[in-house]
């Protein structure tokens, strides 16, 4: 202040205010700047913008050479980060470019460069083009590219294939087509499309869809080709159209389009179109106008399209097809990853899987056609003439001339079905019933005897059919235990009457046998002869015999086919029912490994098999795979399954026994080998396990010590995972881990480990001991041992004893090596319990000086807020009295310019004062009190002195 005043009160005016500027700069810079001190919390980025831009304008006026340096150094920064990026960008390999997929002598025009205009160019010169999308690093592009290679050496002259590759990242392809998988493959038929092709990656799959969309209408000229179409399993719809008057009829392009949106819909082709031109055929399908279209069912009213009700458009035609269709036989393709495919088929029922070969190509399928005799026989419930006329034609039998379809007849049940009158017998093996006898009941039941009873001999008898036998059975089963008796060689004979029919009777002769029986049944070729039975003695060893070597009495049909080929009792059994199958395919040159799994031979010839799925039962069935695949062989399986006591036995799939060496202490029993382990010669303790089960393996060592303590010779100590491994319902389990013991000679009366009680090693030698206690067995008192017997015995129990006593000495070794290891234990527990209580307080000790510096932190953040508020308040002050001191430094420069003026009028007044004459000073006139004071005017009064005097100290003040 005092500098400044000095140099306005010494100094010229420009000077002055020269120094009142800088001094405004520098007085404002540290008040209006945020550069220099902390910002104030709270304050706006625009305000913070403002105040850098005029720190960097007040460096710029006073260091310019600061402002030069800093540009300098943000230049080499920018060029520092462009060069560090372009470096990271070099360090990224580029891709290779394409090369060809496909060999240059290939018909498959590869455009490895993603040319998509290119393929658009010649698909619109071509009348079918078949596009392959693929993408050069996937597998399934790979394994599907001699496939394509294969289909287009077949049909190069007729269809351009062009393969595009949509994965360079530099090709049309690619930036325009979004595919999620590949490969991908589109068919055009002129200007429709495109069409995917989403089935199996075959050549033969391939070329016949190809085929379909170069053909979509099947041309019916004939009587023969029409009942062809017809009884195909799949949809038909017929489309009559006269060409005799035009060239191309109306309402023919849009049932030609209708197919290719069928095929477009449904890439497995199962709604098939045909075309008539002829009018007498067409009226056999109800078909009188041109342009009329018909929907052929086989066991519903077959359909015309109403076109007086929907618009006759491709769409409309397609639709209409599709809601309509009846699907006799269904194929299933599975695409091998996950699916719920196979699961929603199955939730509908009980599903028949067959597995054929299956050639798309072949001009006739001669298996296939058997299968749709089958299932057209399964469904038909009302004997419907069409389906009569189609079956004659299936078994390609003359048959009548065929009637309309347009004027059916209302259904008709069929006649009741009739057994013959000539009498049949067959062999039946009656149940076990172990409460009254341990013997089995072999039984030649005859039936369409007299009312006197013919008793069965050696004379050639045919074989019953099942539904012929089913009456005899139903009474026969209820009083069968009239033939239960001890062991005897005589046969018993008794006559029934029928309860399905007063005129029926059935003789049955009887002979009970043991259960230790071998040889049961020998049939010769040329007739039937009483069962041959074979006797032997109640063996006193731990053996029982494989289960039932008796067939059923269906599992011979297959030795007779002439027997019952034409009858009428299979017709319609999806009616009579309560287990109706949905009937599916499978190629088997694709899908054998479900085939597989289901219980098929992976080695064999000839790829045919059959099984029964029924996922509510739990179970599946098979068809014997050494049974041929047809007509006779299909029908007794449906049958087998259809009746309330299905004979099928349940087909249990288990794993390969092979894999699992014998030498382990631990027998590992599989389904294959749960008889001859299990159920034979000795005592045996049977662990329940799978490989899901957490604690299952924990029990492994108590197992093995089991094993090693008890001898081989007597006990087996086994286990199955029943995960991999299906047993029959009896002696399966509900919970696992399960044990059960299986005491030899009593295998009946087999024994569940308690579920409260502890597995470990004491108390499985408890269970063991006291469910194999050999009192329990009965003992032949009759023969008394002998004093040898005795010896060999006292023998053997010394060397058991003395097995026991060296099993003992290794069990207390093993005891006092435990007890050392607990007392090392203990004490690494002790030492462990001593640093935990360390840990303890020095966590303690940490938890509170943690809870002082977070109380120190929440001071220090308040202390914090309560200083940034009081800065705040100091900068807006700094800040008005920054605004004060440029109005203040206005007005005294403003005073300064005054003082100044003041002074040259005084000094101009005072040496006018001497100059003037004394005449003047008494002038009439004198001068305006607001007249400048020019050199040589009259000086103020005196009395102007004093205010004069005031202003200069109060300006001395201000500065």
């Amino acid at each position: 202040m005092s500098e400044c005043g000095g140099r306005a009160g010494g100094g010229g005016s420009s000077s002055s205010s020269d120094d009142a500027e800088e001094e405004r700069g520098g007085g404002g810079g540290p008040a209006g700047s945020g550069s220099f001190s902390p910002a104030p919390a709270g304050a706006s980025s625009a305000g913070r913008l403002r105040r850098g831009l005029r720190v960097a304008s007040l460096m710029a006026r006073r260091r310019p050479e600061l402002l030069c340096g800093a540009v300098a150094l943000g230049c080499a920064l920018l060029l520092a980060l462009k060069f560090t990026c372009s470096r990271a960008k070099d360090v990224i390999i580029p891709a290779k470019p394409p090369v060809s997929f496909f060999s240059s002598r290939s018909p498959v025009l590869d455009l490895f460069q993603g040319q998509l205009d290119y393929a658009e160019h010649v698909r619109r010169d071509s009348e079918v083009v078949l596009l392959f999308f693929y993408a050069p690093w996937c597998g399934q592009s790979i394994a599907a590219r001699a496939e394509i290679e294969q289909a287009a050496s077949q049909l190069s002259d007729q269809v351009l294939f062009v393969a595009i590759n949509c994965w360079w990242n530099q090709g049309k392809c690619r930036k325009q087509k979004h595919f999620f998988y590949f490969p991908v493959i589109y068919l055009y038929h002129r200007s429709f499309g495109p069409i995917e092709y989403k089935g199996p990656m075959s050549a033969v799959y391939i070329e016949k869809f190809v085929r379909r969309v170069m053909k979509p209408l099947l041309y019916i000229p004939s009587q023969s080709e029409l009942l062809d179409f017809l009884s195909n399993y799949e949809p038909g719809v017929l489309g009559y159209f006269e060409f005799s008057g035009s060239p191309q009829p109306p309402g023919y392009l849009t049932f030609f389009t209708s197919a290719l949106h069928s095929l477009k819909k449904d890439y497995l082709g199962t709604v098939r179109f045909g075309v008539i031109t002829n009018k007498h055929l067409a009226k056999l399908v109800s078909l009188v106008h041109s342009g009329s279209v018909y929907l052929h069912r086989h066991f519903n009213t077959s359909l015309v399209f109403p076109r007086e009700v929907i618009n006759y458009t491709a769409e409309n035609i397609y639709k209409w097809a599709l809601e309509n269709r009846e699907t006799l036989l269904r194929w299933l393709w599975p695409h091998g990853g996950k699916s719920l495919l196979l699961n929603n088929e199955l939730k509908k029922g009980p599903a028949l899987f067959l597995f054929i070969p299956f050639n798309p190509l072949a001009e006739s399928h001669p298996l296939i056609d058997e299968i749709t005799e089958v299932a057209l026989e399964y469904n038909n419930c009302h004997g419907d003439q069409v389906v009569e006329r189609i079956l004659q034609h299936l078994r390609r039998v003359d048959a009548p001339v065929f009637k309309s379809l347009a004027s059916e007849p209302p259904a008709q049940l069929l006649d009741p079905p009739r057994i013959t009158v000539s009498p049949c017998c067959n062999t039946v093996v009656l149940p076990q019933w172990h409460s009254i006898s341990r013997t089995h009941n072999v039984c030649e039941l005859c039936v369409n005897q007299t009312a006197v009873g013919i008793r069965p001999s050696s004379v050639s008898v045919p074989q019953c059919s099942f539904l012929e036998m089913a009456a005899a059975l139903d009474s026969f089963y209820l009083k069968e235990q009239a033939f239960y008796h001890v062991i005897s060689d005589s046969m018993e004979c008794s006559n029934f009457l029928s309860s399905y029919s007063p005129f029926s009777y059935y003789t049955a002769c009887c002979r009970t046998i043991n259960r230790g029986v071998t040889g049961l049944i020998d049939s010769e070729p040329d007739g039937f002869k009483s069962p041959n039975i074979a006797f032997s003695s109640l063996e006193k060893e731990c053996e029982v015999d494989t289960p039932g070597s008796i067939p059923h009495i269906e599992e011979n049909r297959h030795i007779f086919p002439e027997v019952d080929m034409n009858n009428t009792d299979f017709t319609g059994l999806s009616c009579r029912t309560n287990k109706t199958l949905n009937l599916y395919l499978l190629d088997s040159n694709l899908f054998w490994l479900y085939a597989e799994r289901l219980g098929a031979p992976s080695t064999t010839l000839v790829k045919e098999f059959a099984a029964i799925v029924d996922v509510k039962e739990e179970s599946h069935y098979i068809l014997d795979p050494n049974q041929a695949l047809m007509k006779f062989t299909l029908e007794s399986f449906i049958q087998n399954f259809s009746i309330l006591y299905s004979p099928l036995k349940r087909h249990l799939i288990g794993s390969d026994s092979a894999q699992f060496p014998s030498q382990h202490l631990i027998t590992e029993v599989t389904t294959d080998t749960f008889w001859e382990v299990v159920l034979q010669k000795q005592d045996v303790l049977l662990l329940y396990y799978a490989q899901w089960c957490g604690f299952c393996p924990s029990l492994n060592h108590v197992f093995i010590q089991l094993a090693r303590l008890l001898p081989a010779d007597t006990i087996t100590v086994a286990r199955i995972d029943v995960s991999q491994n299906d047993l029959p319902w009896e002696f399966m389990v509900d919970r696992l881990p399960t044990i059960l013991f299986f005491p030899c000679n009593r295998k009946d009366l087999s024994v569940k480990y308690p579920e409260d009680l502890p597995i470990t090693l004491p108390n499985l030698l408890r269970f063991i001991l006291h469910h194999s206690n050999p009192a329990s067995v009965p003992q032949n008192l009759a023969n008394p041992p002998t004093n040898e017997c005795l010896q060999s015995e006292a023998v053997l129990q010394q060397g058991h004893i003395s097995h026991l006593e060296r099993e003992i000495q290794k069990l207390r070794a093993e005891i006092s090596t435990l007890q050392r290891a607990q007392m090392q234990v203990e004490a690494q527990l002790s030492s462990a319990r001593r640093d935990e209580h360390q840990l303890l307080r020095r966590q303690q000790t940490l938890e509170k000086q943690h809870s002082l510096l977070q109380l120190h932190s929440e001071q220090l953040q308040a202390l914090y807020e309560q200083k940034t508020r009081e800065l705040e308040e100091v900068a807006q002050k700094l800040q008005e009295l920054a605004d004060a001191s440029e109005n203040l430094l206005t007005e005294n420069t403003w005073l300064k310019i005054l003082v100044a003026t003041m002074e040259r009028k005084l000094e101009g007044k005072d040496g006018a004062e001497d100059l003037t004459p004394p005449e003047e000073e008494h002038s009439d006139y004198p001068e305006p009190s607001g007249a400048p004071w020019l050199l040589g005017s009259t000086p103020p009064p005196a009395n102007i002195s004093s205010p004069l005097a005031a202003e200069r100290s109060n300006e001395n003040r201000t500065d």
